[in-house]
């Protein structure tokens, strides 16, 4: 890593989150351990240790035994220094969790569902409330249930007082702390995909009929798929028969409903899907929601599917908790703004 005597504020920034990576990474760690493994000088590493042992974001665990010098000093990061939270608004409720540098959770917990008329001043409030008992909180990630760009949600039916709004710069003006919004099924995939240690090269898609229609999350080679519009995943207007899309062929031309899928229409809508997700990106997995199906219906979507698509070339299809994984990629996006900026 290339040093500059003067160091910029952004050199600041990337020799910080190498000290904090790899110290949550390897538990605890010398300067000397620090110097190697960053590359950096030691008298560097040792200028910012210090400032960072004196703020409290990291804590001195003892020293080794001696080789003949002078004994090393170990570090170890101080998890609690800054706190997290991943919140994420869907018609119903709105669910939270509150954690650590670690990843351990400190608490989860619901408040009433925010997607209404006046739901921003709701939100807000929700939020202050949280932050007041954990003042520690230094980044947040919000998952909403609808298209977004750099934190500007502009495609989100139903919902219209969010449409086209920068709930990203919004809250990071109000909170005065880094902020992501995601896509909902953008960190479902993505919180199925780091919780399980997949590889970086492996295809997933994450699909969920859900309470405000269809969507999927896709990550191909291990990076999550947004698309040049950040479009990418809304399967609702994926056409499928003479006049219907994948949603209009899900509904039958009823209102939607907050049933498990079971009839055959909805069956051979989703097995036209799979076939094209197949036919196209060929994922190792395709994950379900177990909120709306059941194994037997799974195994009818893999016979169906191989009316459309020879059976060897099926991915793996499966089910899983979508909620603790949508809380899980928005934890994963809430820890890497920690790694960025744990300033609190």
């Amino acid at each position: 890593m290339n040093e500059l005597v003067a160091t910029p504020k952004s050199m600041k920034k990337i020799i910080l989150r190498g000290i904090r990576t790899s110290l949550l990474e390897l538990g605890s760690a010398t300067k000397l351990e620090l110097s190697h493994t960053l590359e950096i000088s030691l008298p560097t590493i040792s200028k910012f240790l210090a400032q960072m042992e004196k703020n409290g974001e990291i804590i001195l665990v003892g020293l080794d035994d001696s080789s003949g010098g002078r004994r090393a000093k170990r570090y170890t990061y101080n998890p609690e220094y800054v706190l997290g939270l991943a919140i994420f608004l869907e018609k119903t409720e709105t669910n939270y969790i509150i954690f650590n540098c670690i990843g351990e959770v400190k608490e989860q917990g619901k408040a009433p569902s925010v997607l209404i008329d006046d739901g921003l001043n709701l939100l807000t409030k929700c939020i202050e409330n949280i932050m007041t008992r954990y003042p520690k909180i230094s980044s947040m990630a919000i998952g909403v249930p609808g298209s977004v760009n750099s934190g500007r949600i502009f495609y989100i039916p139903g919902y219209e007082q969010f449409q086209n709004f920068d709930l990203k710069g919004y809250y990071e003006e109000h909170f005065s702390i880094p902020v992501v919004v995601e896509n909902d099924m953008n960190a479902a995939v993505l919180g199925y995909h780091n919780n399980r240690g997949f590889k970086d090269k492996q295809s997933l898609i994450y699909l969920y009929a859900g309470q405000n229609g269809p969507g999927a999350g896709i990550i191909i080679n291990g990076d999550v798929v947004r698309g040049s519009t950040f479009f990418s995943g809304e399967v609702s207007f994926v056409p499928q028969y003479n006049e219907l899309n994948f949603r209009q062929a899900l509904e039958n031309g009823s209102i939607p409903k907050k049933i498990m899928i079971s009839d055959d229409y909805e069956i051979d809508a989703i097995s036209r899907l799979v076939a094209s997700f197949v036919a196209i990106i060929n994922p190792h997995i395709i994950i379900f929601c177990n909120d709306d199906i059941e194994k037997a219906v799974l195994d009818k979507i893999a016979i169906g599917s191989s009316k459309y698509i020879p059976s060897e070339h099926l991915p793996e299809l499966t089910m899983s908790d979508w909620k603790q994984d949508y809380l899980y990629g928005l934890q994963s996006l809430g820890l890497d703004l920690m790694l960025n900026g744990a300033n609190k």
